[in-house]
């Protein structure tokens, strides 16, 4: 390893794999990324219906929020990718961007949904394109996925029955309705950032991977930041970049290392007894989208929770093919739950299997799970130091459910999950509904229920703004040659999964950085 480089990333997760790839496609460039975790590698994955396994794992920072008031004071537990890819490694694989209004609602400069359009469009290989709306010759490789199981059927057909309109593309003219997911997988296998993005960049001679690096702080030469100082087995090192310094640490760490660095709220800073170099509102304006299991006994043996057999292994194994293909949350829907909404703010995850406690509850006998999932959450929270220890865990606190609306939406979600299972196309399916829904009829029961079993969908985002942390360049304010890429620059909630907005973010900020 070179002990100069011209940028430096902080972590190789989905958007610092895109800013490796596309800053080392210049020969002249030198690039480093320090990574803390390791590279993906064995079954769990690359079959995708195995991504809860990795979860509390080697490639899981594995955090807790603060104890949620407005949710039984419970602790919920967020997984957060810690290998080459982040959390592209450890995800359920869906490909959504979002509603065209989230990205006009910024009020950014450069990042109008026509403005971005095309960088969503270079970073995927679609089945669908080349669009108006699709590319086709991207790095992320995006599929419409080889299995699907009989009762994600019968859920678009019952949604359907409702009222919903079909919808075989979220991302293109409309994005309300219900259809079956794409995902970013290629030939039945997770197709994470580091696959799509940074293993074909490795052989570059003037790109550095460096894994088990934890990086502690920002080094300065005034307003200037001229390198990082990160651990690696055992020892600080040092290593300088002339043209920039690049955290691309997500939405929880990427605050956190600005805070050690002296970049956060001056109170808070000196609080911790560290230097502040700039008072900007660095933590805030935390986002995450909250989802709820509703789950249902399923009557026919069809579901997804007797597949881990050593028969459907060996057939992915042999041919990726089979029930390992699926991502679980097969299928969706987006709708309004007020008629004057601008946009959708429910999206539903449909699962033809007993999903709760992401996956670590199990329980005997087939299933299916609807997770009305709140999109447009007007409640923010935020990330804060817990000490000046760079390897102690941040502290996050999201305040879920702070503004009523959110509550209400949720609880819509549960009377509209339960509306399309009693529709004709569940009736070979539709069971009991699972014990712990017993009883939970009124709106007041529904609204206990919420407060006891909502957990988050790993979408955290906001934490350092542009218009408030960053500039439209992605460059922190009051410095030079510091820059933040990735979902935590995003100033206001994306309705969907958040994995294929963050590399289009990467995507632009790459031209950005290069000039283009």
């Amino acid at each position: 390893m070179r002990k100069e480089y011209d940028y430096v990333i902080v972590g190789a997760g989905s958007a610092g794999c895109v800013l490796a790839y596309r800053l080392s496609a210049k020969p002249d460039l030198k690039v480093l990324v320090l990574e803390a975790g390791e590279p993906e590698q064995g079954l769990y994955h690359k079959a995708p219906a195995a991504f809860p396994k990795l979860f509390k794992g080697p490639s899981d920072w594995a955090f807790y929020t603060a104890p949620q008031p407005e949710l039984n004071g419970r602790e919920l537990y967020w997984p957060r990718g810690k290998a080459l890819g982040g959390s592209s490694s450890i995800n359920a694989m869906i490909v959504i961007r979002g509603n065209p209004r989230d990205y006009d609602d910024w009020q950014q400069p450069g990042w109008s949904f026509a403005e971005v359009l095309p960088y969503f469009k270079r970073l995927e290989a679609h089945p669908l394109g080349p669009s108006e709306y699709h590319g086709d010759r991207g790095p992320l490789h995006v599929e419409e996925r080889k299995y699907t199981n009989p009762l994600t059927h019968a859920f678009i057909e019952a949604a359907r029955q409702w009222g919903l309109p079909r919808n075989d593309d979220f991302n293109g003219a409309t994005q309300e309705g219900v259809g079956l997911f794409h995902v970013n997988q290629k030939n039945g296998a997770r197709h994470s950032a580091a696959s799509a993005y940074l293993r074909p960049a490795l052989p570059r001679p003037n790109l550095d991977v460096q894994t088990g690096a934890r990086a502690h702080r920002i080094l300065w030469e005034g307003a200037r930041a001229v390198g990082v100082e990160y651990r690696h087995q055992g020892q600080l090192w040092q290593v300088r970049a002339s043209r920039g310094v690049i955290v691309s640490s997500g939405a929880v760490q990427s605050p956190q290392l600005l805070m050690l660095s002296g970049i956060g709220l001056a109170e808070h800073l000196k609080s911790h007894g560290l230097e502040v170099r700039q008072d900007l509102p660095v933590g805030q304006n935390l986002w995450d989208h909250l989802a709820l299991p509703v789950i249902w006994h399923c009557k026919a043996p069809v579901s997804l929770d007797k597949a881990e057999t050593l028969a459907h292994i060996l057939r992915y194994l042999l041919t990726q093919r089979g029930p390992f293909v699926s991502n679980v949350a097969e299928a969706g829907a987006f709708v309004r739950t007020r008629p004057q909404a601008p946009a959708p703010d429910l999206q539903f995850h449909f699962g033809p299997a007993f999903f709760s406690n992401h996956g670590f509850d199990r329980e005997e006998g087939h299933f299916f799970t609807i997770g009305p999932t709140l999109v447009a959450p007007q409640s923010r929270g935020w990330i804060g130091l817990r000490s000046a220890d760079p390897e102690d865990a941040p502290l996050i606190q999201p305040h879920y459910l702070r503004e009523p609306a959110d509550l209400e939406v949720l609880r819509a979600g549960m009377e509209l999950a339960r509306e399309i299972v009693a529709q004709k196309a569940f009736d070979a399916y539709r069971g009991q509904p699972h014990a712990r829904q017993a009883g939970v009829q009124s709106a007041a029961e529904m609204v206990a229920y919420i407060r006891q079993h909502a957990q988050t969908l790993y979408h955290p985002a906001g934490t350092c703004s542009m218009g408030q942390v960053v500039d439209e360049h992605l460059k922190v304010y009051g410095t030079e040659n510091l820059f933040v890429v990735d979902a935590s620059v995003m100033p206001g909630v994306v309705r969907g999964n958040t994995n294929i907005p963050t590399l289009m973010v990467a995507e632009r900020a790459a031209d950005l950085l290069l000039g283009v």
